[in-house]
């Protein structure tokens, strides 16, 4: 195993170290399993390395070959930055008493040659939210720039003093450059009670959210004020309803739909998204009429079980987010699933076979590979998978779909109209051929 990456645990102190008596391996499931070694891919930039606590990371005995647990310390994972998706998740064998882990995803790494590298791939050639292209001097000035041109406006001040300075949205940094993807949420309330909600968590959960949730309904005249310049004045334009720092906002259509006529009567520009989880197609189909673009539907499975048991739906079930993208499809909008990726079961035969369905009967014009941010053996479960069942490989899963369905895209981020309207591939600020 010449090119495999060693180990890497952490002291509790902040210091990661690699053992060269282990290889690194990965985890699918709950079982780990040797990497192939073309699944290794150097810790693109933005990455980050996490230690998990109370966890002893699982290796490959360079003597032996067999697996074993690294005593010297905790284990390591690595945060992979947009437009990559994992393949493994890091494997370790959790100790009693562990902490919950927060809501970050989890990616196998190594150590190599002086370098990190992880179980990836990257889908997505956008560079929209790459961490080169933040320049923090202008971030701050676009900030300053917006709070100024706004002072009214309720929803800039959550989209530049929360999102972008607080919790530095790559979405609301966009905005504060000016530039791309806009994003507007506008529903303080949701009609499903998704288990790793990021906005929102019990009390008396073990986890917490990662950020606040938007505590008013803004007016459909504080969406239009601030979208209308940008759909009109940045590059490659979209504006998105639909955040994570929102509930549902289908469960807001009526404001969503005033504030797209309002804004097609002012330009006609760009490209207007929703993100939701599609529980609603009546409200879908009126937002169609108004002039929505494109929508993206969020899933953690194709398979109706695994998906309500994760989302609790309130007032609407698995069917309905079907439905939802074939309204959309018939009205000719573009659609997308943002589909979490968990090694282990979106690339079990059982998933794989569920999604070609979903996919043949929807018409569905992208699939978005999106990492999960969940600890892995919380989920697991919460979601009552208690064994790891056959499985193809997240690699092999994709280029079998891509194979079947070859016109069917893979991404990470909602495309722009340009895209939409069939140079798929086209080079444009923002991207990369």
């Amino acid at each position: 195993m010449p090119n495999t990456p060693f180990l890497l645990y952490s002291d509790g102190e902040g210091n990661i170290f690699e053992d060269d008596t282990l290889f690194a391996v990965g985890r699918a499931g709950w079982d780990a399993f040797e990497v192939p070694e073309d699944h290794w891919i150097e810790l693109p930039e933005g990455g980050n390395l996490y230690e998990l606590p109370g966890r002893r990371g699982i290796g490959l005995d360079v003597e032996t070959g067999e697996m074993r647990l690294c005593e010297k310390g905790w284990a390591v994972a690595a945060f992979i930055p947009p437009a990559h998706t994992g393949l493994f998740i890091a494997a370790y064998e959790t100790m009693q008493g562990a902490p919950t882990l927060p809501l970050f995803c989890y990616t196998a790494v190594g150590w190599r040659d002086n370098k990190h590298y992880v179980t990836a791939v990257r889908i997505e050639q956008d560079i929209r939210q790459e961490a080169a292209g933040y320049d923090e001097a202008l971030i701050e000035s676009g900030t300053a720039h917006l709070l100024k041109a706004y002072p009214e406006n309720r929803l800039v001040k959550h989209l530049m003093e929360n999102c972008c300075m607080t919790y530095h949205c790559p979405a609301a940094k966009n905005f504060a450059l000016g530039r791309w993807e806009c994003p507007v949420p506008t529903s303080p309330a949701c009609n499903a009670n998704c288990i790793g909600c990021i906005s929102f968590q019990p009390a008396e959960e073990s986890i917490v959210s990662t950020q606040e949730r938007l505590t008013f309904k803004p007016l459909p005249e504080e969406i239009v004020e601030f979208t209308v310049p940008h759909l009109m004045n940045a590059p490659f334009p979209i504006i998105s309803f639909g955040q994570g720092c929102e509930g549902e906002p289908l469960l807001m259509w009526e404001t969503i739909r005033e504030s797209i006529i309002e804004i097609r009567k002012h330009t006609d520009k760009g490209s207007i998204n929703i993100n939701t989880n599609g529980s609603k197609p009546d409200a879908v189909e009126a937002l169609c009429k108004a002039g929505l673009n494109s929508m993206r539907v969020s899933t953690n499975s194709a398979q109706k079980h695994i998906y309500e048991v994760y989302y609790r739906p309130n007032n609407y079930q698995f069917e309905d987010i079907v439905e939802s993208l074939k309204v959309m499809r018939s009205c000719g909008g573009w659609t997308s699933i943002n589909y979490f990726v968990f090694p282990g079961i979106t690339d079990s035969e059982a998933e794989y076979e569920a999604l070609r369905i979903l996919i043949r009967e929807t018409g569905v014009n992208m699939i978005q590979w999106r990492n999960f941010n969940i600890d892995p053996d919380w989920y697991m479960g919460k979601i009552g998978m208690h064994e790891t069942g056959e499985m193809l490989g997240v690699k092999q899963m994709m280029e079998l779909i891509r194979e079947e369905f070859p016109d069917l895209k893979f991404g990470y981020f909602n495309p722009p109209i340009e895209r939409i309207k069939g140079d798929y591939n086209s080079s444009y600020a923002g991207a990369a051929k």
